[in-house]
């Protein structure tokens, strides 16, 4: 085991000796340390001038020896003491103070970003004699200023401050107020969060978006921050610092989990998940946790175990804490939810057999397209921007029952129906998944089988929200995701839905510019221009 943490080059090896002996010192449960080892350690401290910190367990046995410099100690991994929700670390932190300085805000960050269970500094004199101990801990209550309480300084008399059962009764109300929390909504409860070099309209539609998704996977938003930046932080993407008041509002607010609106990379996800104990995941992640929610079909959850796959496959990285928390629950659940912290050596395996099954539905579904351009029937494809309204639309064309809810990625699994035109010419009418902005590549890679589809179609009807402000780029985003799949040579019919929701004025402008037809999907009254131009085109 490691006896030390830090630099200790330039160390006398008594003075190592004499450091490696902390280990065998024990702390009784009523004391937040004993006076003989506050006064050795500030001893030592002062005569290698450097700081010293202990992290005690709750068994009162010193866990970590850590050597700092003369400004701070840097504390270690300390995942095998990894907090659950409404517990803390279940470690103290103790260390010294060489200029007398009561506890800083390092001190305090990392009190809160590790859920510590208490964190303390120890001041000495000019001469090295141990002097005071400042204390702080995490105030349980979320509406408060700050997420931290400091107590007032110890003299050496008075350290039996009842340590064990202060810890005991702040954790009592921790797990007290999770349980408030779980009874009030039973849904993890984000803090949004964007960094971003676009302007601030760009950034802050796509939060807003990013807030939708969030909504629609169960997730309870706290709140988001917006940071716009020349150059984003290789590591951080943001600065450590604005990492650290950020990750401390999420403490504050009751959040259970942080998701970024960027895709973070694997050394990202790493750096970020080494500051905190919260959950972190990306937009990608959270888009593939609402695919592996609507996955209904053994093609559906084909496709989304595959992408889920690819995209944890760079991140599966040993030893390393960010695995546990991107595969358990929001952004880690559905088809591949049992395989996500195997090795990489079987991920390669189970992506190659994936690879292999998705072929087989291709050839299956190049079988059904043959079938059906041998019956001469043409086939239809509706297409659009996530919750524009496409299944409304293709219930009210073919008096179908198809599931239509005002959510994102409401359907995932491709529905088709027959439709008959009143010349008596009969089409094949097929819903697709939505479209979104970044829409990540491995998802769009694992669903071409069911794109495919598209290759094949007569005809698409491209539905557009005309209610939401966002429709513009809305409309960018499909144009370009077909551009991608080489769709451009297809006949297609911009739908304007939601006509009902918008002033006749506008809906008038709108059909000219974006040459389309104006519909309410939901009421077929509205739908005859529509079907028309349908059948003329085909």
């Amino acid at each position: 085991m490691k006896k030390l943490f830090g630099n200790i080059g330039g160390l006398k090896a008594n003075q190592i000796r004499r450091l490696e002996n902390l280990y065998r010192r024990r702390i009784p449960p009523k004391f937040l340390i004993t006076f003989e080892l506050a006064r050795d350690i500030s001893r030592l401290s002062h005569e290698i001038r450097r700081q010293i910190g202990l992290l005690i367990n709750r068994q009162g046995k010193i866990a970590y020896v850590i050597v700092g410099d003369t400004q701070k100690i840097v504390i270690p991994d300390t995942s095998e003491y990894r907090a659950a929700p409404g517990r803390l670390k279940g470690l103290r932190c103790i260390h010294t103070h060489l200029n007398n300085e009561k506890l800083s805000k390092d001190d305090l960050t990392d009190l809160a970003l590790l859920r510590l269970d208490l964190m303390a500094a120890i001041t000495m004199t000019k001469a090295g004699h141990f002097h005071q101990v400042h204390v702080s801990h995490i105030l349980p209550a979320s509406s408060t200023e700050k997420p931290f309480q400091i107590l007032k300084p110890l003299n050496p008399a008075k350290l039996d401050m009842g340590c064990l059962e202060l810890i005991q009764s702040l954790e009592a109300e921790l797990a007290h107020i999770k349980v408030l929390y779980e009874a009030d909504t039973g849904k993890e409860r984000a803090l949004l969060i964007s960094v971003t070099t676009a302007s601030k309209k760009v950034a802050r539609d796509s939060l807003d978006e990013l807030e939708e998704l969030a909504l629609s996977s169960g997730i309870e938003v706290v709140g988001s921050e917006l940071q716009q930046r020349r150059k984003m932080d290789s590591r951080f993407l943001m600065g450590l610092g604005k990492l650290q008041d950020l990750i401390i509002t999420a403490l504050q607010k009751g959040a259970t989990l942080i998701i970024f609106d960027q895709e973070l990379n694997p050394s990202q996800i790493r750096s970020i998940t080494n500051q905190i104990d919260l959950k972190v995941i990306d937009r990608t992640q959270l888009i593939l946790d609402i695919f592996a929610q609507r996955a209904q079909t053994k093609e559906g959850k084909l496709q989304v175990e595959h992408a889920q796959l690819k995209y944890l496959l760079p991140r599966l990285i040993s030893k390393n804490t960010a695995m546990s928390r991107l595969t358990g629950g929001i952004g880690g659940r559905g088809p591949g939810e049992t395989k996500l912290e195997i090795n990489r050596r079987r991920v390669y395996d189970r992506i190659t057999r994936l690879e292999n099954e998705l072929s087989m539905v291709k050839k299956q579904r190049k079988q059904q397209r043959a079938k059906r351009k041998k019956r001469g029937l043409n086939i239809i494809s509706i297409i659009g921007y996530t919750n524009a309204g496409k299944s409304t639309l293709l219930n009210t064309l073919t008096k179908s029952n198809v599931s239509a809810e005002s959510r994102l990625f409401a359907t995932l699994d491709p529905s088709s129906r027959r439709l008959k035109f009143p010349k008596d010419v009969e089409v094949i009418i097929t819903d697709t998944v939505g479209f979104i902005k970044n829409l990540p590549k491995d998802l769009l890679v694992a669903f071409r089988a069911t794109l495919e589809e598209l290759e094949n179609a007569d005809l698409l009807l491209h539905v557009i929200d005309i209610s939401n402000p966002r429709f513009e780029d809305q409309i960018k985003s499909v144009d370009r995701i077909l551009s991608e799949l080489n769709l451009n040579n297809i006949s297609l019919i911009r739908v304007l839905n939601k006509k009902d929701l918008v002033d006749r004025e506008t809906v008038g402008k709108l059909s000219k510019t974006l040459d389309g037809i104006a519909v309410s999907a939901l009421n077929s009254s509205t739908l005859m221009p529509l079907i028309e131009r349908m059948e003329s085109t085909i």
